[in-house]
């Protein structure tokens, strides 16, 4: 059985995970939308770049994932998720904590590079989300329930049921492409605290900030309500590196082959049940 990593393992992972998240995602959202970006010329549709935003940055959130970073720590980069998995009680408190205190200061230290856009960077606070101009604070406050339920909606069934599992990452970009277009306008379509912390903190942009806390946690908690029932179909924290080769789109031949051996367990064995799921 192999060791669990320890605290400091999984608030580095998280740490090191949410700050790539980061850097790499709202840089591409200030080349996609900063004033005096090429971008606005080459694809004039805000639309069109929204979509195309929403697909790569949760694209490369799915890619975290598949990284040794999602193998040590399951790469939840997102407080929220890993309140699901603390209610799913698939994590203990206490390494909820460090994943959380990962998560916020790693989306600080991200953040940090950003300035070196310059100009083009504060033309957009540096990716920081705000209330869309003729929206409310309520509208964008439901706005961040909505999505972040639906986001974490579409996670929870994914690696809940067995068949689904090994495609969970692939819903990200799929989803984010959806949302992105059709609601960031109202709030930014933030659905993670610590997407909104770590550009609040280095642009200065703290305006309702407290709707990208309440708006996040409360769709994550509702999500977590209302699919209470799958909770004990998850294996694990995490988001694809699961307990289970046979769970991974990308396993090895090596794991294969190891369980079209298994049928000789004895029965009532974990392994016999295995190769039954399998089959």
């Amino acid at each position: 059985m192999k060791d669990q990593p320890s605290s400091f393992q999984l608030f580095l992972s998280e740490f090191i995970g949410t700050a790539l998240l980061l850097l790499i995602g709202l840089s591409l959202v200030i080349f996609m939308f900063g004033t005096g970006s090429p971008m606005a010329e080459i694809i004039p549709s805000v639309t069109t770049r929204r979509i195309i935003t929403g697909f790569l940055f949760g694209g490369w959130g799915a890619t975290i994932s598949l990284t040794n970073i999602g193998k040590v720590s399951g790469a939840h980069i997102n407080p929220a998720v890993t309140m699901v998995f603390l209610l799913f009680k698939k994590i203990e408190i206490k390494s909820a904590g460090f994943y959380v205190l990962g998560q916020l200061t790693g989306a600080i230290v991200g953040c940090l590079p950003l300035l070196a856009w310059g100009s083009m960077g504060r033309s957009l606070s540096f990716g920081a989300t705000t209330v869309g101009t003729g929206y409310s604070t309520t509208m964008a406050l439901a706005g961040e329930v909505i999505t972040t339920f639906i986001m974490v909606s579409g996670l929870v069934l994914f690696i809940g049921f067995r068949h689904l599992r090994m495609y969970t990452p692939a819903i990200f970009p799929i989803i984010y492409a959806i949302m992105v277009p059709l609601e960031a306008a109202i709030s930014g379509t933030s659905t993670n605290p610590a997407r909104s912390l770590g550009p609040a903190v280095i642009s200065g942009e703290w305006h309702d900030w407290w709707i990208y806390w309440l708006g996040p946690f409360a769709g994550a908690f509702l999500a977590s309500l209302a699919l209470s029932f799958v909770a004990k179909q998850i294996t694990v924290a995490k988001l694809y590196h699961f307990d289970n080769q046979q769970d991974a789109l990308l396993r090895s031949k090596k794991s294969n082959s190891t369980h079209e051996n298994v049928p000789f367990a004895k029965s009532g064995t974990t392994e016999g049940r295995e190769v039954t799921a399998v089959k």
